[in-house]
Parts: structure tokens; sequence; C-alpha cells
């Protein structure tokens, strides 16, 4: 496979680009071998080809010096880059590039610890860092501070939190719980947020604001620059901890159960986000499907009746954590079982209860005191390892998530898929996350998958459930359905993204937001790509 152009860039002049590479990061950290080298930024559990969306090359600069050289060549060269930290983001398109030919810029080596606050609680990353070298860390300064994760051990700190991502103790709401950064613009000059603007201030990671207008959520979730460095708070080890599970006995108790959860969320009983699992989700994460089922149509409600009675779970499975002083959680934990003791057939589990081979118990009470780990990554074993993550979030009411429900099960299953799902309440709203998993090796499965994504992201936005995040395959779609006052949050991004990134080279596409430099070269919004996903193409 020949080596791909970045759009618009004459291959003389890329050739020239990859020589200054090499002077700025050294040969060993320039990767242009596309069947070897760049086989790693491929995401192969997508619903489109892996090489439909393959990068020119990738360069992997050791510090912010090396990584500013970079983006100022790309920026004169007007080289298009996508840029990422560590870990894979796969379920939401990968390390991949938003389409064929752009230069990656890979931070991986980026990836020290550079302070830990223990008075103070957080610590300072790099993109490089990953929970689990986060939390090794820790561990290894005898520290008694926690961190919050997400499921796979392997996310990224700062990646995860500019992607809105979540996690399982009390400070689960990874953005809300980031302070101070430093961002790269497309300029190459760097920029340091709230009190880090000020010289000699010691409260970058103190105090989130700082004078004037906060503009560190301008760097989530777009392209409006690069974070090479950021502040997260941590949690200080509780003086006690109390995981617990509430399984029921019905699907249909799903409104009584929501409704039940609202108060003790709003009132901040619970202090962690609320896992509600499906009981799909909770086989999917323990068993393979082919212990089950192996035909391609979903798979029917006496086969899950099985699994429920294998594996001792509910039709729907709560998961939750109470963290303090032992005799506030007691009097909290006696609050939770009488909201809930009335619903026939519920169970109540607290430690011990499930024994210590279960797997559920397990990696969930983990999660929930800041252990990452990679258990819950099992399920995209579930049908041949391809799959589509959808987190939708609306309102706590418990007739919004029943007819979610419903509609949701009825897109997937008449597509031929599973349903999996998983509610988490988290402060006000219930994020609804669905998983499409099928066969990436089987075509017609991938066509059905792109399909059913579509229709699940425009059903998902009619009924007021709007996607917080979105596989790079669907970014335009996504951005699209957030059309309210004439496309009013679109048209000011875009202004945002012309006076910062005049030359669009910082993640063209992502999230939507297209430099107004691209317009020839940007999708056409909304289009139906299944040409591009027919078998043998």
């Amino acid at each position: 496979m020949a080596l791909i152009t970045p759009p618009n860039i004459d291959p003389a002049t890329f050739a020239k680009a990859l020589s200054q590479l090499i002077d700025i990061v050294g040969p060993d950290w320039v990767f242009t071998d596309p069947q070897a080298e760049l086989s790693p930024y491929l995401d192969r559990m997508s619903p489109t080809p892996a090489e439909l969306r393959i990068p020119s090359a990738a360069v992997a600069p050791a510090n912010v010096e090396q990584t500013q050289q970079i983006v100022r060549l790309a920026n004169r060269l007007k080289i298009p880059i996508w840029y990422y930290g560590t870990g894979k983001n796969y379920g939401y398109g990968g390390p991949a590039p938003r389409l064929n030919g752009f230069l990656v810029v890979d931070m991986k080596r980026m990836n020290k610890v550079l302070e830990v606050n223990e008075k103070m609680a957080y610590a300072v990353v790099e993109p490089g860092v990953s929970y689990i070298q986060l939390y090794q860390h820790l561990q290894e300064i005898g520290s008694d501070l926690w961190i919050d994760c997400a499921a796979p051990a392997w996310g990224g700190v700062i990646g995860n939190a500019m992607e809105h991502g979540a996690g399982y103790t009390p400070y689960g709401d990874h953005f809300v719980f980031q302070c101070g950064m430093e961002v790269l613009l497309a300029d190459g000059s760097l920029v340091r947020t709230g009190m880090g603007a000020l010289p000699g201030s010691q409260a970058s990671s103190l105090f989130k604001y700082g004078y004037g207008p906060h503009i560190d959520g301008m760097f989530t979730q777009g392209n409006f620059g690069i974070v090479t460095k950021m502040g997260i708070w941590l949690m200080p080890k509780p003086p006690a901890h109390k995981p617990f599970m509430i399984s029921f006995d019905k699907e249909a108790d799903l409104h009584t159960i929501i409704e039940r959860i609202r108060p003790l969320k709003v009132s901040m009983v619970y202090q962690n986000a609320v896992i509600l699992e499906h009981l799909s989700y909770s086989v999917g994460v323990q068993r393979p499907r082919s212990d089950y089922w192996n035909e391609k149509s979903p798979m029917p409600n006496e086969v899950w009746e099985q699994a429920r009675s294998d594996l001792d779970l509910g039709w729907w499975n709560m998961w939750g954590g109470l963290y303090g002083l032992p005799k506030n959680i007691d009097m909290q934990w006696d609050i939770i079982r009488n909201s809930f003791a009335d619903i026939p057939g519920v169970q109540f589990f607290e430690e011990g209860d499930r024994g210590t081979d279960d797997v559920g118990w397990n990696y969930r009470t983990k999660l929930m005191r800041g252990e990452p780990n990679m258990t819950e990554f099992n399920i995209v074993n579930w049908r041949g390892g391809g799959h589509i993550n959808f987190t939708p979030i609306a309102p706590l009411y418990g007739d919004i998530c029943v007819k979610a429900t419903d509609m949701m099960r009825e897109i997937m299953n008449r597509h031929g898929f599973d349903y999996i799902t998983e509610y988490v309440a988290a402060f006000r709203g219930v994020i609804k996350l669905l998983m499409i998993m099928f066969d990436p090796r089987d075509e017609e499965e991938r066509r059905r998958a792109y399909q059913c994504s579509e229709e699940i992201i425009l059903a998902a936005a009619s009924i007021g459930f709007g996607e917080l995040k979105a596989h790079v395959e669907f970014m335009d779609l996504v951005a699209g359905t957030y059309s309210g006052q004439d496309g009013g949050l679109g048209k000011t991004l875009q202004k945002v993204k012309d006076a910062i990134d005049p030359n669009g080279i910082l993640a063209p596409g992502k999230s939507g937001i297209w430099p107004s430099s691209w317009q020839s070269e940007k999708p056409q919004i909304n289009a139906d790509r299944s040409a591009d996903i027919a078998p043998n193409s």
C-alpha cells in the first residue's frame, strides 16, 4: 500500500516535511509504513473498513518543544494533523484520523506525572499518562490519594477528560475535576489557562477560573488546541467506603427504579455516578455470546433468562458506592435500602455477599475505589470484536428512560443486533450508554451496524437525547442534531475555529467542526456512506 499524501499537499512538499520531522524527533519516531508502523493507528473495530481512515504518517514528539516545532511546520505547510495522547478510544473510532491522509501527532512519549501534591490532592500530568500509570505512580510514592478512572485502565487521564469522560467515584466527572491546563495553539504558541496565566502563581491546579472568561472548555472535544499539560484533582482516601449492588427481578421495573434514584442523586445521597446495568450489559462483560447463542438474530428473552440464572443477576443491576465516616455511610445505606425495599424481587448485595470469584462485583468495586482494570473491555468479545458506543443524555425521569429503552431496543433488534445498554445517573441527567456489537469481518454486518448507528443518533435526538460523544464516522451527523437557534452553536464554533486556526490544520472535522478553508474537502454532512462499506470495497 502506497503512502497517502494529505489533502492539498503535493508529494514533494510532504516528503520534505517528513525529512524535517525526522530532524525534530529523530528517525525512530517518524512512522510511514502503512503495513506495519501505521497499523496501530487503525480502528479494526469500526463499522467502516480501516483502510478508509489511514494516516499519511505519524510522529511521536518527546516534549512540548518538539510538539511546537511539529505544529509550526504543519501550519506553515498547511498539513492537517490528528493528535491524541494515549489509550485507544475504541467504540468511538479509535486513534484513527477523521479521514484518509492526516499526519498523526502521537504524544505517547510525553508520559510524565509532573507533580503530585498530597496536601492539596491533585496531580499534573502530560497527555501520554494513562490511568494505570498514574495509579501505579501513586502506589509507588505511598500516596493516600485515589484517582478516578474510566473502565479501561489504558485510558488517558487528559484524553478522557477532554472527551467529557466519566468514572465511578465521587470525582467521576473528569472535566469537572480538571483544573488548569497548558495548550498549544495552531500557530505554535502556548497558553496556560486560569491561574496558570499569572507568572509565579502556585494555584494553577487549585482554582479553575482565574481572571476573565473561563476558556478551558474550548479545548475539550474539539479542535482548537492541543493540551500538553493538565491538572487533575484527586480524591483523598475516605475513612470508609461501602460498595453495593442492587438487583431487580423485572425489566418493567425501570420506571420505578429511575424515579427512586432521582431524589437520592439530586440530594447527593448517592455521591458517585449510579450505574444501572441492563442484564445484557452485565452478561456481556462476563460471558461470550457463543456460550448461549450462535445465531445472527438477536438473543431471545428465554436465553437471556438462562444467562441471568447462571450469573445470579437481575434484569437491572445497580452499582453504587458510599464514602465518608462509617456512621454517615450506615445512615445513607438505610435510606437507599428503604427507597427500593418495596419493589418485588429486589436483592441487596454488600461486600462478601457474592463470593470472591464474582467477575462483576470484583471489577465494579475496584473501579469505585479508583483501581484501574481491563475487565469491562471483555464486552468487545461479545460478537466478533466490532463495536460502536453511543452516550446520549436526557433528564433523569423514568418515563423518558422507558421510552428510550423501547425505542432503542426496537431499532437495534430490527437491524439484527442485541440490545446492550446501561444507564448512568450523573448529577441531574441520565446517560444511556448503548453498544452495537458486530463482527467487523462480516461486510453485511458492517453495513447494518452503520445504518443502525445513523438511526440511533437521529432517533435519540428526536426525543431530546443529545449525544455526549461521537464515533469519528458520525461526528457530522451528531453535530447536525444540535441545530437549534438556526444552528447558532455550530456557527459560533466555526467563527472560533477560523479565528485561532485559519489554516485549519488541527483535526479538521473533529466534533463536526470544519475550518472554512476546508469547504472543498469537507464530506457532505449526514452523507450515507453505505456505498463505502459495500462488500469487497
